[in-house]
């Protein structure tokens, strides 16, 4: 309780201060005393109420621009109330400058309140305005504070003691405060606790609310974005129930909307096996490729699936997106013009050649290493690099092939880098990103490596070296993660040579290289080539044709092949329309074929008198090239000649050295 003993020392202490005599410390708290230099310095009459009182219109816009503080607090101002009520109590709720927003208590305590103009509705409490008091003070120094009869700065108030603290938003400032009112005799030292505690509540309440609202707003926000999607959209729980599905998922589904029926995806279509995935990998599935029956049909689409849990050991809900296969396929063709669709068991053979080729192919796909593919042209270089690709773990990222032999020299650069908008003449107004762009984070196959402009080659190099691109006409470099696969028909060890190709980019290139057998080399394959090739072409013709009969293909096997499999289909395609049987007949094949069989590959040529120089040094040549099988710096060797003399003499006699070559 607020003693006489203590009310008479403050108020000694106050009757001093007003009248600017020295005062003792141990008659006031040093919050109070603080608090009335302030109201000293702003000018404030001790024993004159000049009050700031809002007018209704004002009081009105102010209510209502608080009105969430108003609300919240209501339920706590009546339950503080109920707790004083009949003790000669009033509660009071302020905003953050002071002004009194709400009143509640005894009618006649109220009145006799509000009998000074200080303590109607409207009414601003800040100290800057009437001095010290508790909802001013504690506005003031951003604590709870209580009051004491005479440590009010105007003596008008010296007959009240008045509990408050003040109220935050979740930033911690200040958007009001609560006040509890009493006369000094009825003063009760638990009444400021009662005072925090509803404050706290209130604080809590509040930051709830907001969270909920912003909650509200989220969804609404996910909702919104989820129908504005030009694809799919399915959330569902680990039972499989659907949680949320756009619109255009009803539509194309052919649902009308989500009842006993429908409610489980497994109704929809049989997700089960990729459930048991997801459970089994703990990864997401990417693009898969599904077919789903509807109302209206079979529904070709890609489907992924993004596992959305707290616990790694459990899913709790799965986003499913499903695209349609046609606009899919549109949107890669139109960006890169490409995919990888071949994989290993696409490769045709049962030779030693080609398995050892293909086994070497699926260890350089479990690593990630560059890796240069070698073999003449048509024996499927391609279909090797689209399978390596779909054998390592960027196999759900870009496939990006560019013939570098193919593009026109002014070309190849703007092709692998991209570039920026305005770069040269002809250039598209936006810019447009280049393979490695349209490749990263996955492969990028550079066919025909060989054939490159060797200016380009110093561009590629220091992409290899660095890992980035700057677009033509660009100023900042850009982060790229792609594999390299590249290509040839050429010996690039001797392009190194003759300077056609740079030396260290073939070994940034060389690290991982393969050998693709030629069909001369696996001829063993061409009879399981044949067929496939019978088979698959066949459907696109009316003709029953039932095989190949033994004498074509004995000249098949005979035959050297020098387009090796990309001529084998084409001669197949040929005789499948020629033939007017149910088997190709010998016939049915070209007549280079045919006679190629029985001329010699090379004449055994005949020293006599006649002999040119020319004649002999071309003999010799050729003999050394065929020992050597056709490894230049081995038949220089043994010529007893340097390889830039060799290749001078090739050149001169038209001598091609790759037909040596086994």
């Amino acid at each position: 309780m607020y003693s006489e003993e203590s009310r008479k020392k403050t108020l000694i202490a106050w009757k001093k201060f007003i009248n600017d005599s020295p005062v003792e410390k141990h008659l006031v708290r040093d919050i109070i005393f603080k608090s009335w230099e302030r109201s000293k310095k702003y000018g404030i009459d001790p024993y004159y109420e000049n009050p700031k009182i809002l007018s209704d219109d004002a009081l009105r816009i102010r209510i209502s621009e608080r009105k969430d503080l108003i609300q919240t607090a209501k339920s706590y101002l009546e339950n503080l109330y109920s707790f004083v009520k009949g003790s000669g109590f009033y509660v009071v709720l302020t905003d953050e400058e002071g002004y009194m927003l709400s009143i509640m208590g005894n009618p006649d305590l109220i009145n006799e309140a509000t009998s000074a103009t200080t303590s109607v509705l409207g009414c601003c409490r800040n100290e800057k305005v009437i001095g010290t008091n508790s909802i001013g003070l504690c506005l003031a120094i951003n604590e709870p504070v209580q009051t004491l009869g005479a440590e009010h700065y105007l003596k008008s108030h010296h007959r009240w003691t008045c509990s408050a603290a003040p109220i935050h938003d979740d930033k911690k400032e200040v958007i009001g405060s609560i006040n509890i009112t009493a006369a000094h005799t009825n003063v009760q030292p638990h009444t400021l606790g009662m005072v925090v505690a509803a404050v706290d509540g209130i604080e809590k309440e509040m930051k709830m609310k907001k969270t909920y609202n912003e909650m509200d707003l989220m969804n609404q926000l996910l909702t919104q974005t989820l129908e504005s999607l030009s694809f799919s959209i399915i959330i569902i729980n680990e039972n499989g129930t659907i949680k949320h599905i756009n619109q255009i998922a009803l539509n194309i589904l052919n649902i009308s909307q989500l009842n006993e029926s429908t409610k489980n995806i497994n109704n929809i279509f049989n997700f089960s096996p990729y459930k048991e995935y997801l459970l089994s990998t703990k990864k997401n599935i990417i693009d898969t490729e599904i077919s789903i029956n509807t109302g209206n049909g079979v529904y070709d689409c890609t489907m992924s699936v993004s596992i959305v849990s707290k616990n790694p050991d459990k899913i709790d809900f799965l986003v499913i997106t499903l695209k349609d296969i046609k606009t899919v396929r549109k949107l890669v063709n139109k960006m890169i013009g490409s995919q990888a669709k071949f994989s290993f068991e696409n490769i045709i053979g049962k030779s030693k050649n080609i398995k050892t080729a293909i086994q070497l192919g699926k260890v350089a796909a479990a690593a990630s290493s560059n890796v240069l593919l070698l073999g003449e042209s048509g024996t499927g270089k391609e279909l090797f690099a689209q399978s390596i690709h779909n054998e390592s773990d960027r196999k759900d990222c870009p496939f990006i092939a560019i013939n570098c032999g193919a593009l026109p020299r002014g070309l190849i650069e703007s092709e692998l880098f991209g570039y920026e908008a305005g770069a040269f003449t002809g250039a598209k107004k936006e810019g447009l990103p280049g393979k490695f762009e349209l490749a990263n984070g996955g492969t990028l196959f550079l066919d025909e490596i060989g054939d490159m402009p060797y200016d380009v080659q110093v561009s590629l190099l220091r992409v290899l070296q660095n890992k980035e691109i700057t677009r033509i006409g660009g100023k900042h470099s850009k982060k790229i993660d792609v594999r390299i696969i590249a290509a040839t028909n050429r010996n690039l060890e001797e392009c190194t040579y003759n300077k056609s190709f740079r030396e260290d980019l073939y070994f940034r290139l060389n690290v991982f290289p393969i050998s693709i057998p030629s069909l001369k080399e696996r001829k063993e394959d061409i009879r399981i080539l044949s067929t496939y090739f019978l088979s698959k072409n066949s459907l696109s013709i009316e003709k029953k044709i039932i095989g190949i009969d033994n004498e074509a293909n004995d000249y098949l096997e005979k035959y050297s092949w020098p387009g090796n499999i990309r001529e084998l289909e084409n001669i197949i395609e040929r005789a499948l329309n020629i033939c007017d049987g149910e088997y190709i007949k010998s016939t049915d094949l070209p007549d280079y074929i045919i006679t190629s069989i029985n001329t010699a590959d090379i004449p055994q040529f005949s020293f006599n008198q006649n002999c040119s120089i020319q004649s002999v040094e071309e003999f010799l040549i050729i003999q050394a090239l065929k020992k050597n099988k056709g490894i230049i710096k081995k038949a220089a060797e043994e010529l007893g000649i340097n390889r830039r003399t060799l290749y001078n003499k090739l050149n001169k006699l038209n001598i091609s050295y790759d037909i040596y070559r086994e």
